[in-house]
């Protein structure tokens, strides 16, 4: 399926030459300054040059030291979207190191990056989800993602965004609600996800199971699962092409599944139970793992033993798997498949 790419390319009226840098330790006081310039041309070569200069990390701790931090942030707002492009390009760079996460959280960057959002141009859209899902990878960055209300918001664009931004803001709400579930879950975050199981992009059904995943790790997350129908869909992409999906929907199941609610669900909804037993011979490793886990989770209820009493030598082969997470699992589920009271 043919899909639209948010191209980096500059218009053709901009001048690409970089602003020639300075010798040594004065070529980053000269850049932060020019930042500042009234002249736009001025601002458009220093900011590029400087997107350049940041590529090297040696220049990452400096930068910070002479201000440019504060520079770019005031560039975010500028009416040249060159100069915005790259901006946010550079706190993006910028971002991948943690004196960098350090910066955007002392210099109060994010909020103004998210603005970028709402951009009419896709690539300075883009560029801003990107600098804001490298920030959420470490928990201050996600925890200031999340004080600063962003996560309803995220949650918004998923419905609206094209397809590479999504998986962005996929990501990012993955990072954010290892700190925080409740803003997702209020949002609506979880209708979301589910709608976005039945995506064409194989990439966006695994990052939507996983976060489903994510989101079901509270109970409250379970519930909401059960009540917005998550299961069906999930048991569907059991039997996905893509290993990824097949392990994050399986993942996401053996989350839902822990209550008793979701236990029934999966069983007499969802008819997950056979799905998963065909999973349990997988040839990757993680989704073998997750479904035997499922499967565990499932065996709990009367319902569900019955049925697996007739799998249990295919789950007890599995005993001498080659990876030592699927042997433990499988004596688990074994275990309490074979439990009598």
């Amino acid at each position: 399926m043919a899909q639209t790419v948010i191209s980096a390319n500059y218009p053709p009226h901009i001048d690409p030459t970089r602003t020639p840098l300075a010798y040594g330790d004065r070529a980053l006081p000269r850049l932060n300054r020019e930042l500042k310039d009234s002249t736009l041309l001025v601002r458009q070569r220093a900011v590029m040059s400087l997107c350049d200069h940041l590529h090297d990390p040696e220049h990452i701790a400096e930068a910070l030291r002479v201000g440019i931090a504060e520079s770019l942030k005031g560039l975010l707002t500028d009416g040249d979207l060159t100069v915005r492009q790259k901006a946010t390009e550079c706190l993006f760079v910028i971002g991948g190191h943690a004196i960098g996460r350090d910066a955007f959280l002392d210099n109060g960057i994010i909020p103004p990056v998210a603005k970028l959002f709402d951009d009419k141009e896709d690539i300075a859209r883009k560029n801003s989800h990107q600098a804001i899902e490298m920030i959420s990878e470490t928990p201050p960055g996600a925890e200031g993602i999340v004080n600063a209300n962003l996560v309803p918001i995220l949650v918004q664009k998923l419905s609206t965004e094209k397809d590479e931004i999504k998986i962005l803001i996929l990501d990012t709400l993955h990072y954010c609600m290892r700190v925080n579930t409740q803003q997702a879950l209020a949002a609506g975050a979880m209708e979301t996800f589910t709608k976005l199981l039945d995506h064409a992009s194989d990439v966006i059904r695994a990052k939507a199971a996983r976060d489903i995943m994510d989101l079901s790790v509270p109970l409250d997350g379970k519930n909401k699962a059960v009540d917005v129908k998550s299961v069906p869909p999930l048991v569907r992409l059991l039997k996905d092409k893509e290993p990824d999906v097949r392990a994050n929907a399986a993942g996401a199941l053996m989350m839902i599944t822990i209550t008793t609610k979701g236990k029934y669900t999966a069983i007499n909804e969802g008819k997950a139970i056979q799905p998963l037993v065909d999973l349990v011979d997988d040839p990757v490793s993680e989704v073998r793992l997750n479904a035997i886990k499922a499967l565990t989770c499932l065996s709990e209820a009367p319902e569900g033993r019955t049925v697996l009493l007739k799998h249990v030598e295919k789950i007890r082969a599995h005993e001498t798997d080659s990876i030592p997470a699927v042997v433990k699992a499988a004596a688990i589920a074994v275990k309490v498949i074979t439990w009598k009271p």
